[in-house]
């Protein structure tokens, strides 16, 4: 990174800083406990520049790369996961993901708008029966008269309760397709919103294609090149969705260290215990050690969007790191870290999302472990 990048991301890191704590901080615990979606927050960011912070001026962007869309997760992460994950849903899983793989057409058509935030945007991949192998999707699109006809449903989609443009992914015949799905479309509909345990605020439901009818200008892509985008797309949401769990593991780990300091037991201050020591050393060594594994494997994917190893075993730690500090910052808050009052019991149950969503810690081991049966086939060694 050259000092000029150095301090561009510098600057951004304290703009979106200071729009935490004027704009985040003071609602988000409304944003849990009332499961609140902050939509005039959210548009705010558009304003900004941080939702298309990935996209080049020309389509209303900020012209920036993943590093800065890293930073902003982050920042989000330490205040509020669940709107750092709405975030991650709209300008990274979709508006990305459009604009690296639409045609022309699209982009000037969708991108700026989504890039304002003047419209919101999911990712339509999971299904009822699908879960994790997300390649066994059964919602169809078939050619008639020139039209895709769209048939099935998807569930557990974050931000599809408010989104306007769904990036849709269907089987066409043996293989995969995606497409541009407006909410606006006949035949479109949505199910319910879902109650979660944690990531409240981040709305999360159900949408069903009825015979969605899709001119051939909204297909992204190729025709039946929708595995590559899924595939590539899916790598992409693990390193970024990662700096998510960085950012609470940071929160995480200050709250803890503010109230060893803070509080006495037995006449002396909870850090001059050597248990509570013990805690805070690993809690930060594993913090520390989750921002190296994400660092590295956001380099990676800047490279190749492909690099499937590096981005599973990122998420795979720093997610379990995450709720492993969380998990200790409850304890070492005792009773007053288990109620609703405080916030450490909200960043353990909005952590506990970073082991199921973009594919559960179980794929992702086995992500990882192919990779090092390729890479040792190919090399003879694991080494870089």
């Amino acid at each position: 990174m050259s000092g000029e990048d150095s301090d561009t991301f510098s600057l951004l890191r304290q703009s979106v800083r200071q729009f935490i704590e004027k704009e985040v901080m003071p609602v988000s615990q409304k944003i849990d406990k009332e499961d609140y979606f902050p939509l005039d927050l959210f548009r705010k960011m558009g304003k900004m520049g941080f939702l298309g912070v990935t996209i080049p001026p020309e389509y209303g962007g900020s012209g920036m790369d993943y590093t800065a869309q890293a930073i902003i997760e982050e920042e989000l992460g330490y205040a509020s996961a669940s709107l750092a994950l709405s975030y991650g849903a709209h300008s990274n899983l979709c508006l990305d993901n459009l604009y690296r793989n639409g045609s022309e057409q699209q982009k000037e058509e969708y991108v700026p708008k989504l890039a304002r935030g003047d419209w919101i945007g999911s990712l339509a991949l999971t299904e009822p029966g699908s879960g994790s192998d997300a390649l066994a999707m059964r919602t169809s699109a078939e050619i008639q008269n020139g039209t895709f006809v769209l048939n099935g449903s998807k569930t557990l989609i974050t931000n599809a309760p408010y989104s306007d443009v769904f990036l849709t992914y269907a089987r066409t015949g043996d293989s995969y397709s995606a497409f541009v799905v407006l909410s606006e479309d006949n035949g479109f509909s949505r199910g319910k919103k879902f109650d979660k345990m944690g990531m409240r605020g981040s709305p999360t439901g159900e949408i069903f294609f009825d015979n969605v009818k899709v001119p051939e200008s909204r297909l992204v892509g190729n025709l039946n090149g929708g595995k590559d985008i899924i595939l590539s797309g899916l790598n992409v949401e693990r390193v970024i969705l990662s700096f998510i769990f960085v950012g609470l593991a940071r929160r995480a780990l200050e709250l803890s260290v503010k109230y060893a300091t803070e509080r006495k037991q037995s006449g002396n201050y909870l850090h001059e215990f050597e248990m509570i020591q013990d805690k805070l050393a690993v809690m930060y060594t594993k913090y520390q050690t989750s921002r190296l594994m994400a660092d590295r494997a956001l380099n990676g994917i800047k490279e190749d969007n492909m690099n499937v190893m590096d981005a599973a075993a990122a998420i795979y730690h720093v997610a379990e790191s995450a709720e492993y500090i969380a998990r200790e910052a409850v304890q070492i808050h005792g009773g007053i870290g288990y109620v609703r009052e405080g916030e450490v019991e909200r960043l353990l149950r909005d952590a506990i999302l970073g082991q199921i969503g973009a594919g559960t810690t179980e794929i992702r081991k086995k992500l990882i472990a192919q990779g090092l049966v390729k890479k040792y086939k190919k090399q003879g060694r694991i080494s870089d």
